[in-house]
């Protein structure tokens, strides 16, 4: 028995010098790389979550930009529709007063033509009146034939 206990520690010896240092051995290093993978994992999801916060970020600012982009746009359209309108009502104003003007002129125009044309025909009138001397009566049909051709030119 003694002789088995002897053989038991010398083979207790070299299993441990042989086999359980190496096992141990494996091991530790299979648990550090384990420790490592871990906290590369870490690391990665750490990264990946400062990664999503950045686009989050970053799309809201797109966001904002695009808003102020549209909120331009809509001012800078106001601004030209009220030109447009500005300049169209200022056009209209000026062809009104440009077809006013052009009224007043043809109407001056018209009165001068008929001034001239009367004091024609009241020429002729008291021409004819001195050539004849004429009764009451045929005074007063000289007169209404010449009035008669006054209202037809007017």
């Amino acid at each position: 028995m003694l002789s088995q206990l002897v053989i038991f520690i010398i083979l207790m010896l070299l299993v441990s010098k042989f086999a359980l240092r190496p096992i141990l051995g494996t091991m530790k290093k299979r648990q550090s790389h384990i420790e490592n993978q871990i906290s590369e994992a870490e690391k990665n999801r750490e990264d990946a979550i400062k990664l999503v916060e950045e686009q989050k970020e970053a799309l809201n600012k797109a966001r904002l930009e695009a808003k102020e982009m549209i909120e331009r746009a809509k001012s800078q359209k106001e601004r030209e529709a009220e030109e447009i309108i500005q300049k169209a009502q200022e056009r209209a104003e000026r062809m009104i007063q440009e077809a006013t003007t052009e009224i007043q002129r043809e109407k001056e125009k018209a009165l001068a033509d008929l001034r001239d044309e009367i004091g024609a025909l009241s020429v002729q009138l008291a021409s004819k009146m001195l050539e004849q001397e004429l009764d009451q009566k045929g005074q007063s049909k000289l007169v209404d034939r010449y009035l008669e051709q006054v209202g037809r030119l007017q």
